[in-house]
């Protein structure tokens, strides 16, 4: 039987992101077999650009509700498609996921797992005790976990570049404004984001926070604001900021990521150059040589980012039977992710225990 893959889902991330992310990784990718979306034209849409983004002969083919012969049931019963990527709205995601899994595909969905946590309990629960003992593979589509500048990160740490982590900030601002293209769309505010990449980098889970949740402008209801303050256990704590209310587009340079050491610090910021963004890490060490004056040296590393591309490689990879051992795209991993922005937008000031909104 043939391989293939389906996108499900005409979004802007699907045209955007995974488009350029197949073709980026050419025939390691199964091919593009069909597109599904609610409507006719915007999945006949993404076909339309499927064909010019990956130089096919002939678009996917199109499906859409309304007629039995072209839906989404009719998709899932091609034998010659193996697996989806799901990018539908978030409220869609969890009952699509399932959907797919019980025809038999391999699935990886866009983050967030699910719209909350008891969701997304449920949904991982069902898929490890129906569909994983079948061999069927799950994972969550999450692109800042599997970007190679975040993971450089990482292991700069745990290699000691800055000694021990003693506290951390992030300060995320985004302008959203009613002509945005992001505005209309589920996807707008997806801040989880941001926790997946503090995931990847801290060298301990966040443990507990505190935090307040605000509104500023009335168009991007029912939250536009986080502020948080978060504690690592007992090894360190650090602030998130995150903002889709900014009174205007341009950015200050507070905007990323600072992890501070005993020995020195990290900052990391996403770079959106026009069709080659990068992250750019600047690591300050603090040398002590014994007997001498302390030592500080600065390293700049440029990474170019391509996590959509990352994960799904190591989606089709797993599919093959070559684990790459990176553990992306975890259920219960990115459901972490939702439980700190949940828990921020409930706590009201009170202190919260993410292991404990976990356990249900």
């Amino acid at each position: 039987m043939s391989t293939g893959v389906a996108i499900l889902g005409a979004g802007i991330f699907a045209k955007e992101a995974h488009l350029p992310a197949l073709s980026d990784l050419g025939d390691a990718a199964p091919p593009l077999r069909a597109v599904y979306s609610r409507s006719e034209k915007s999945a006949q849409d993404l076909a339309d650009a499927a064909a010019v983004a990956l130089n096919l002969a002939n678009p996917p083919s199109v499906y859409h509700d309304g007629e039995s012969s072209s839906n989404l049931d009719a998709l899932f019963a091609r034998a010659d498609i193996t697996a989806v990527i799901v990018a539908l709205p978030i409220t869609l995601q969890p009952s699509i996921v399932i959907k797919a899994l019980a025809a038999g595909k391999h699935v990886i969905s866009e983050k967030p797992v699910a719209p909350d946590v008891k969701q997304g309990l449920d949904l991982i629960n069902t898929y490890n005790q129906t569909y994983k003992p079948k061999g069927l593979i799950w994972r969550i589509a999450e692109n800042f976990e599997a970007e190679p500048g975040y993971k450089a990160v990482g292991d700069f740490i745990r290699a000691g570049k800055i000694g021990d982590v003693i506290f951390f900030k992030t300060v995320v601002v985004n302008y959203i404004d009613k002509e945005s293209k992001w505005y209309k769309t589920p996807w707008r505010t997806v801040p989880d984001h941001t926790i997946a990449a503090l995931r990847v980098m801290l060298p301990h889970p966040l443990t507990h926070l505190s935090a307040f949740a605000s509104l500023n402008k009335d168009y991007l209801k029912p939250h536009d604001t986080i502020h948080a303050i978060v504690k690592a256990g007992d090894h360190f704590t650090g602030t998130a900021e995150l903002t889709w209310a900014f009174p205007t587009q341009s950015r200050p340079q507070a905007d990323g990521f600072v992890i501070t050491g005993s020995d020195g610090w990290i900052s990391v910021n996403l770079i959106y150059n026009p069709g080659a963004p990068i992250i750019r890490i600047v690591v300050k060490s603090v040398q002590k040589p014994e007997g001498k004056p302390e030592e500080v040296t600065e390293e700049t590393i440029d990474i170019p980012s391509r996590g959509v591309a990352a994960e799904l490689a190591s989606f089709f990879d797993k599919i093959a039977g070559n684990d790459d051992g990176q553990g992306l795209g975890d259920p219960l991993a990115a459901l972490g992710d939702v439980a700190f922005i949940q828990a921020a937008l409930n706590s009201d000031g009170e202190l919260v225990d993410l292991a404990k909104l976990l356990d249900g």
